[in-house]
């Protein structure tokens, strides 16, 4: 467990702040809930308060025609009491619902809108645990939870007034026992809110891991590591079982302590009442009356320790809710930004520097100009900066220090939205989503028609396969699109690029899962494709970049050479080492298939 976890207290104050905006927005709903509640409880008096004139009126004094008074009255009350609850059940229930759903829908709406590096400084099973699991709690606060609360608080009033009336000294005494009660459930609240906050954490840190074993299972089977992650989902089940005993702990104390309380309240009774009965200031239907009140006194008090848990880890739900809700969003950053009239698409870098990690440099002082239409590649050992290049271009990252112009304009100054409904791409890791081909490509143009589809497909030389399928574009592609090669893969992202009919096209080793016909055929498309737009490409085979207007071999962050296929070729400088390994690599992987050329792959 980290240090931020075990430190980290929940906001109340914060927490509050949504649960009574939440309150306001169902008060409607709460105060006719209120008032079911008020009638039930009400109702609920009627049998203990019978319980006086039936020994003392109808037994002591032989009043026989009250009896059947008394049973309507306690079979109406009943009646009422059935009636009140089942509709206060059905009315806050299903507002509970509502709030949680609502609750659901806005959290998940923030998060799709945070910048990139919270999602890359955060699980998905931990944002999967703040959509789905916080919102929860709420059904305590505009559900039954807080009606009962409101509703134990009028029935113990109530009590304690007829209690006062029937024996004053008596209620004095039970008084005191419940007020040291309250005291204890107060520190063990206390203690108790940081446990539940935790839970949270740790429930989201074993759903993230778990989530991320199981959707690369094939990686852990390649590499036989069921049990290592056997292992790691083990130490964090234990960690959450180790916090769930620690809260059954301390809630079984709590109603432990809530069963002394009963006794000694059964003791005071006993004594003072007792006495009372003797001496002839009460009388035995008093007695008995005073017991049924008490009961009805000392059942709400004891229910705290269940709702007051359950509102206490609502409101530490509500409380990481809130951090998430306060974040800033895309779109806030968008408000004090302008909007683009149109976008021809010339990009600039002016001296860019950019880090992931303080004081660990990934880009030093990059510049380049790719005017509007042109093709910009780029090229380098892994790990030399080109994607974070991309990245910058498609302003998933900003940059620490320089600038990066579109059309002369700061990037930074106009509407991100606006701009990324300019931008087409393919990254390096195809991700596809659990539907049909034909879903999977019109996400980038939801409005596009089928026939624009099947041309898109057909110039990323999708339809060779996809008429192959028995069910052609309904096809779904499972999982990240388990169903299908590698190759076919990055044909459907290509043809989802095409669609989009970008201003600007980035293509992240676009045709890097492609067999070499299926290469050659699809560069020929990606050349029309380019034409008229702004394209940047990083492209493992050096032979598919020859046409680009301008190279840029990066190395360590820095932009080592520009200019060319030619260009660089005649400078003799590292874009030809790069060229001249790679031409031999493949030459000689024909002749010697068994020769190790990993050095050679690794640094194109």
């Amino acid at each position: 467990m980290s240090e931020d976890v075990k430190k980290k207290k929940v906001n109340y104050s914060g927490a509050w702040k949504i649960a009574r905006k939440l309150i306001w927005n169902y008060r409607g709903r709460l105060a006719v809930g209120g008032v079911l509640m008020l009638i039930s409880q009400l109702s609920g008096m009627v049998l203990p308060a019978s319980s006086k004139f039936l020994i003392d009126e109808v037994i002591g004094k032989q009043r026989y025609e009250l009896l059947k008074w008394i049973a309507l009255a306690i079979g109406i009350a009943t009646l009422i009491q059935a009636v009140t609850s089942f509709a206060l059940s059905q009315l806050l229930g299903i507002a509970a619902q509502r709030a949680i759903t609502e609750m659901r829908k806005n959290v998940q709406a923030k998060i799709e809108k945070l910048p990139i590096s919270y999602f890359d400084s955060t699980q998905s099973g931990q944002l999967i645990s703040r959509i789905m699991n916080d919102a929860e709690g709420i059904r305590n606060l505009v559900g039954t939870g807080l009606v009962q609360l409101a509703g134990s608080i009028v029935t113990a009033t109530i009590s304690i007034g007829v209690l006062f009336w029937l024996n004053w000294r008596l209620t004095t005494g039970t008084i005191i026992v419940l007020t040291l009660f309250g005291g204890v459930l107060a520190f063990a609240f206390k203690k108790l809110r940081p446990i539940f906050r935790e839970r949270s954490v740790i429930n989201a840190e074993v759903t993230g891991r778990l989530s991320e074993s199981l959707g690369g299972i094939r990686i852990v089977k390649s590499y036989t590591a069921e049990k290592r992650e056997e292992l790691i989902f083990a130490r964090g089940a234990h960690r959450f079982f180790r916090n769930v005993a620690s809260s059954m702990t301390g809630v079984s104390a709590v109603s432990s302590f809530s069963s002394l309380i009963i006794g000694a309240i059964s003791v005071v009774m006993i004594i003072i009442g007792g006495s009372s009965v003797i001496d002839g200031s009460m009388t035995i239907g008093d007695l008995f009356m005073y017991i049924f009140f008490t009961g009805l006194l000392a059942f709400p008090i004891v229910q705290l320790s269940s709702i007051g848990t359950q509102i206490t880890e609502a409101l530490a739900g509500l409380d990481r809710i809130r951090e998430i809700m306060e974040m800033t969003t895309e779109d806030d950053q968008d408000e004090s930004r302008s909007s683009m009239k149109a976008l021809e698409g010339r990009l600039t870098f002016e001296d860019v520097h950019f880090e992931y990690e303080e004081n660990t440099p990934v880009l030093r002082g990059v510049s380049f100009d790719a005017p509007a239409g042109s093709t910009t590649a780029l090229v380098g050992s892994s790990g030399s900066g080109k994607s974070t290049i991309l990245s910058l271009v498609l302003n998933f990252v900003q940059p620490k220090s320089g600038r990066i112009l579109i059309d002369g304009r700061d990037l930074q100054s106009i509407k991100l939205r606006e701009y990324r409904k300019l931008l087409g791409v393919v990254l390096q890791e195809n991700f596809l989503f659990d539907g049909t081909i034909l879903d999977n490509v019109r996400f980038s143009n939801p409005q596009a028609t089928l026939d624009e589809i099947k041309e898109a497909c057909r110039i990323a030389y999708c339809d060779e396969f996809i008429d192959k399928f028995e069910n052609g574009y309904d096809t779904v592609v499972g999982e990240r699109g388990v169903k299908l090669s590698g190759g076919q893969k990055q044909r459907i992202a290509i043809a989802r690029a095409l669609l989009a009919d970008p201003k600007i096209l980035i293509l992240d080793e676009a045709t890097s899962s492609l067999d070499s016909e299926s290469e050659q055929k699809i560069q020929a498309s990606l050349n029309e494709l380019r034409k008229g737009r702004t394209t940047f490409v990083i492209a493992h085979r050096l032979s598919t970049i020859r046409s680009a207007d301008m190279i840029l071999v990066v190395e360590a962050g820095e932009i080592v050479e520009r200019g060319t296929h030619e260009e660089l070729l005649l400078q003799s400088g590292r874009y030809k080492q790069l060229y001249d390994k790679q031409y031999q690599f493949e030459k000689n992987l024909f002749i010697n298939p068994g020769e190790d050329f990993s050095e050679i792959k690794r640094v194109v």
